[in-house]
């Protein structure tokens, strides 16, 4: 009997570029079950190599530990060979997924550039042929390869995905986060806010840069990174196999057209000695893409934000209307404040100061209960002669339908690149055990929703003469129909600024592009985004005693009375809720002193 591999060895090594798809298929596939190792992909293919491979080829089938949704048959992934890896491509619509047609895909090259071209794909698992069109251009200098993939079909492209085999199995990092151990298991990183699938089953680990690193060796970082120089979802996964990941490079493509030809950015896969090393191709193209300016240098902060040595969050209106502080508490507690801490040293935080927290969003109209317009206008007035800086709060991307001035607005709500609008539905505001829906997902990609915002926010600066604005969630990018949410949020910083050259405006939960135009944000961030921006902590961080998360729907935490619940790598943050002043003016005072310290301010 002939050994079964004798033959498929013997093409391999006498096969030329451009031959594999005139070999018969099982001349370049090993048997079902039979796991090559990456090793045996630079002996056993030549460069060119035309490879039938299945969606369960050479990963754990069923899967080990943790898991994403698969096609309970083998769907095709038919792939070129190009360096030490394997790459198909699958095209995604609204309707359905494509593979390419094994028959039709052509490679011509060499082991520095080759082309792949395939002129039909196949769907239902390959039992039906589509009209279409795949081309890949590989490019490989060293260790590493690019590739640029164009897709076109009769049907609008919602989704374009590489695969890539023969990916070293190891510690798995996103968006620049420590590496983890995968446990065998498979893993989703989506960038941004999860890829716009944060909440609920399935959810992808968000990242704030799309890049991932497999910790391959000691010396040996291999990073998977985009040249896109725009913010669009990517999404990575790692299926774990016996010897190595079968890995998905994911770009879903702008949600509001509906092009039939998707040119796909550039993507990158690359070897590094550490794990800094392979952090570098992505962060000198984001730098580049998204004129990201280093904090020192960068022209739009005021010197006085540059001066920021404590920050505190006061607590204003609950969502059931609970108030923790009004307005003339508020300034009786910053006056005792500026006894203790230069004044214009400190960054006033108004955390729901316009009503019910999120309920009365986006009226941003002053609430008589806490005082009325009177009140707040003594609040701002009286503080900043302090020299208090002052920042109210606004929802980018929240709006209650139950409001009047819904109907004005409601073109302006998120719909998903699939068309389902976008609820905020997952939060138990009045804690009847369920989640409440009143809220919608606001895009300010679209022109209602922005123009209506930013008429709110400068009709507060103007009135009340405040210092900075606050956008809540503005890292909360999602993929919508009605719009570019990135460019239209930058479009309202732009247009605020443009107006109020001295009034800066800062966000919460940042990703890498936010940092062109936004200096300083409210939670997230880390160690390497401080070249760009500096940080303070999140409102619902636990004030002392008790420890609770104020107007955040959060409840109560422990607070930490050894480190006073101050980071590392934030600027110093004092909450203030309803029992700060009365019952904690010590732990106030420790952490006012520690911010004093912090800053060198005697």
């Amino acid at each position: 009997m002939t050994e079964p591999f004798s033959r498929r060895d013997w093409i391999k090594t006498v096969g030329v570029v451009g031959a594999g798809a005139l070999v018969p298929i099982d001349a370049v596939t090993p048997a079902r079950g039979v796991i090559p190792s990456p090793l045996a992909v630079r002996t056993r293919y030549a460069t060119g190599d035309i490879v039938e491979l299945y969606s369960t080829s050479e990963v754990y089938t069923p899967a080990r530990g943790n898991s994403f949704m698969r096609f309970s048959f083998d769907f095709p992934e038919p792939a070129v060979v190009f360096g030490p890896h394997r790459f198909s491509v699958l095209v995604f619509t609204d309707e359905n997924t494509y593979a390419m047609d094994r028959s039709l895909m052509h490679a011509a090259g060499n082991d520095d550039a080759l082309e792949l071209t395939c002129t039909g794909l196949v769907w239902a698992g390959g039992q039906q042929k589509a009209p279409g069109k795949v081309t890949v251009k590989f490019a490989r200098a060293g260790s590493t390869i690019t590739w640029d993939v164009t897709a076109e079909m009769p049907h609008p492209i919602k989704t374009v995905t590489t695969v890539i085999r023969d990916i070293p199995k190891g510690k798995v990092s996103f968006g620049g986060a420590p590496p983890a151990d995968t446990r065998d298991g498979d893993v989703l990183g989506g960038y941004t806010f999860g890829a716009g699938d944060l909440h609920g089953g399935q959810t992808p680990q968000s990242m704030t840069t799309p890049v991932a690193i497999v910790q391959a060796g000691d010396t040996d970082f291999l990073y998977l990174t985009t040249q896109d120089a725009r913010v669009r979802p990517k999404r990575y996964l790692f299926q774990a196999g016996e010897q190595a990941f079968r890995a998905e490079a994911i770009y879903e493509h702008d949600a509001w057209r509906n092009d039939t030809r998707v040119v796909v950015p550039r993507w990158q896969l690359g070897h590094a000695p550490t794990f800094e090393d392979a952090m570098t191709p992505h962060m000198t193209h984001i730098e580049r893409a998204f004129n990201l300016q280093p904090w020192e240098t960068r022209p739009d902060m005021p010197q006085w934000m540059r001066d920021v040595a404590l920050v505190t969050t006061m607590h204003g209106m609950h969502y059931t209307g609970f108030i923790f502080n009004d307005y003339a508490q508020q300034l009786a507690i910053l006056k005792w404040m500026a006894t203790q801490i230069p004044a214009n040293r400190v960054l006033v935080f108004l955390s729901s100061w316009d009503g019910r927290y999120y309920w009365d969003y986006p009226n941003y109209v002053v609430p008589k209960r806490m005082g009325g317009d009177a009140g707040f206008k003594r609040l701002i007035s009286e503080a900043r002669a302090l020299g208090f800086k002052m920042m109210p709060m606004f929802g980018t991307n929240a709006a209650n339908r139950k409001q009047p001035v819904w109907p004005r607005i409601a073109s302006g709500a998120t719909h998903k690149i699939d068309g389902d609008q976008y609820d905020i539905n997952w939060v138990d505001w009045n804690n009847d055990r369920h989640q409440d829906a009143w809220l919608t997902y606001m895009n300010l990609g679209a022109d209602s929703w922005r123009n209506f915002l930013e008429g709110r926010i400068a009709e507060v600066i103007e009135r009340y003469q405040v210092d900075a604005y606050f956008l809540d969630i503005v890292g909360g990018h999602v993929n919508s129909t009605t719009g570019d949410m990135h460019e239209g949020t930058r479009r309202l910083v732009a247009d605020l600024r443009k107006k109020f050259p001295a009034v800066v405006g800062v966000g919460e939960m940042p990703y890498d592009a936010l940092y062109e135009f936004i200096p300083m944000f409210h939670a997230g961030g880390g160690a390497r985004w401080r070249k760009y921006a500096r940080f303070y902590q999140h409102l619902s961080a636990p004030a002392p005693g008790r420890g609770s998360s104020g107007v955040h729907e959060w409840g109560f935490s422990r607070f930490n009375q050894e480190t006073l619940g101050l980071s590392p790598n934030a600027i110093p943050t004092l909450q203030i809720v309803d029992d700060t002043f009365t019952r904690y003016k010590d732990t106030m005072s420790a952490i006012i002193a520690k911010a004093k310290a912090r800053a060198g301010i005697a």
